[in-house]
């Protein structure tokens, strides 16, 4: 005897729909996101359980999915976590209900027909969260910043970009609007800004010691740190968001999942190609292009690599921004090989035809 459980979760509450095989009529309850409500929704799969019933939960990712399908588990129930991008039965349903929503996931469970979703490990739910708080602080600095360049230009004061970055150079500012004696009102107005700016800023860095503690010993971390230009915070990004890869059959995979694959329209003979999909993580694409600018920094490294000669050359053709995330496609393969092979990043591979026949040349030599 089987029992398909659809849920539809909700911040507040969710609700649930009890399809028994050969019951014409669906069982529906309403379940508190509370200890209480959980317990109780647990107790009556138990019970399911206990009668001889092969009980199966399906339910959509939102923000709270992880700790449901932790509650689940518990009882020794399997959970499937619906990928709502391709479910668009319940997305875009004329008629939208708690009710129906919860009764369509049942019935496609039933069937078998749900489209799955791969939670990600504790782990790496854990380094997405401080990675999302330090982005949030350094948003808030960003807005800061800006507001106190808009101040002192009001001033007459013209400020350049990196100026506010020291905390030296932040107390030299505000001596000096102290000491002017026209510039008293705007040392007033820009000192708890500047208060606000020091205090995020040793936020940040804490947030960036705790991230350093929890991949020291991260294998996959350390090997996305031999890449030239990539830091901790990029290397732990890709990393989290990346989780296992396994999970991708290929490369392709792996750069479809980051959303950094062209979308394709195939009809008839007609092909149309349009722009990235942008589909997955937009932290992953970003950490992507990230790691693109960081190669580029490190010109003195990278000018030589493959990678870099078609960017640069690229760039001359379609611009800076298309030459990026074109690099940033070509850079998911390098990490999936990487990855895949658990071997760090060999600058040997990268090199120019020219400037590899030129280094074999030379090893012959010395031979």
């Amino acid at each position: 005897m089987k029992i398909s459980v659809g849920v539809d979760l909700h911040k507040t509450q969710f609700t649930v729909c009890f399809l028994r095989k050969g019951h014409k009529r669906e069982d529906i309850r309403i379940y508190p996101t509370t200890d209480v409500g959980y317990e109780t929704f647990c107790e009556v799969l138990r019970k399911f359980k206990n009668k001889g019933y092969e009980v199966r939960v399906a339910v959509e990712s939102t923000g709270n999915t992880r700790y449901f399908c932790n509650r689940v588990l518990q009882e020794g129930i399997s959970v499937k976590v619906i990928n709502t991008m391709k479910f668009k039965v319940v997305r875009e349903s004329v008629k939208k209900t708690d009710k129906r929503d919860a009764i369509t996931i049942a019935k496609f469970l039933e069937k078998d027909m749900l489209p799955e979703s791969v939670l990600c490990s504790q782990r790496s739910e854990d380094i997405r969260r401080i990675i999302k708080s330090r982005s949030i602080l350094v948003k808030a600095l960003v807005s800061l910043k800006n507001q106190v360049h808009g101040l002192l230009m009001g001033y007459g004061i013209e400020t350049k970009r990196g100026q506010l970055q020291s905390k030296k150079e932040r107390q030299r500012i505000l001596r000096g609007l102290e000491d002017h004696k026209n510039y008293g009102h705007a040392a007033m107005a820009i000192k708890p800004l500047f208060e606000s700016i020091d205090q995020l800023s040793l936020e940040v860095k804490r947030l960036e010691k705790v991230l350093e503690e929890l991949v020291a010993e991260d294998e996959d971390v350390k090997l996305l740190r031999t890449i030239p230009g990539v830091g901790l915070i990029t290397a732990a990004t890709i990393r989290a968001y990346t989780d296992d890869i396994k999970r991708y059959r290929n490369y392709k995979k792996y750069a479809a999942y980051a959303g950094l694959v062209p979308w394709v329209q195939n009809s008839n003979e007609t092909i149309r190609h349009g722009h990235i999909t942008k589909r997955g993580p937009s932290e992953l694409r970003t950490a992507f292009v990230q790691m693109v600018m960081g190669m580029i920094r490190y010109s003195k490294q990278t000018s030589n690599y493959r990678i870099i000669v078609r960017y640069q050359n690229m760039k001359k053709q379609k611009g800076s921004g298309k030459s990026i995330i074109a690099t940033a496609r070509k850079l998911t393969t390098i990490v999936y090989a990487m990855l895949k092979s658990k071997e760090p990043f060999n600058p040997k591979k990268m090199l120019t035809m020219k400037e590899d026949n030129s280094a074999n040349s030379q090893l012959a030599l010395a031979g």
